[in-house]
């Protein structure tokens, strides 16, 4: 569940929201692709008004872009404001490793390394969408560890506001395998209690060197 939009979730069923911010950030929109309001009603079996709602929720939060007379296209941060959002998060997710380290329990950093190992096994025989959702909910459980769930909720959106989809973050087979194994690194420091080191890694696994 997106903590971005938890509220458009009703009865277990997403609405439109969750459904056009999945595919989004699954790689089926890429950014800067228009997203058409018919083609999104019958993909989703949903009214035209659900979806134009849905569409001015996602532009509000700059995950897609509204041009008027033409619609709605993904939205596509240039190279500038990528690195700016970088260096926030940054700020952000390496200031809550102390908290992070003080708060997490054996059963969490078992928790972790079972998330760790679930995102690197679906390498070989996953889907892109499996991959993604298991790379969210490894950074989602490690975020909650700080306990501050307003911070959390901050980082989500800063991940949404660039192009989070694996098809634009690992663009190789070498750069997924990476993640995989600084997924593990986290962990392993976690369990160390470096706090240092884990400041790097996650800077480092931001950036994506």
């Amino acid at each position: 569940m997106n903590t971005l939009f938890d509220d458009s979730i009703a009865d277990g069923e997403p609405d439109a929201t969750q459904l056009i911010l999945t595919d989004i950030q699954s790689g089926m929109f890429q950014p800067g692709a228009w997203l058409k309001q018919i083609d999104l009603e019958a993909r989703y079996g949903r009214g035209r008004n659900e979806i134009r709602r849905a569409l001015d929720r996602l532009a509000q939060k700059r995950i897609v872009e509204h041009v008027p007379n033409r619609g709605y296209h993904v939205y596509q941060a240039d190279g500038k404001q990528a690195d700016d959002i970088a260096e926030i998060r940054i700020m952000l997710e390496t200031g809550i490793v102390p908290k992070v380290v003080a708060n997490a329990t054996a059963g969490d950093i078992r928790n972790l390394r079972a998330l760790a190992n679930r995102f690197e096994s679906l390498i070989l025989h996953g889907t892109v969408l499996e991959l993604y959702e298991a790379n969210l909910n490894f950074h989602r459980a490690f975020m909650q560890l700080s306990g501050n769930g307003e911070l959390d909720s901050v980082i989500a959106e800063l991940r949404q506001r660039t192009s989070s989809a694996p098809v634009s973050q690992w663009k190789t087979r070498a750069r997924v395998e990476q993640s995989a194994r600084e997924h593990h690194e986290m962990v392993d420091l976690l369990e160390r209690r470096k706090p240092d080191k884990l400041k790097t890694l996650i800077e480092n696994h931001i950036r994506q060197r």
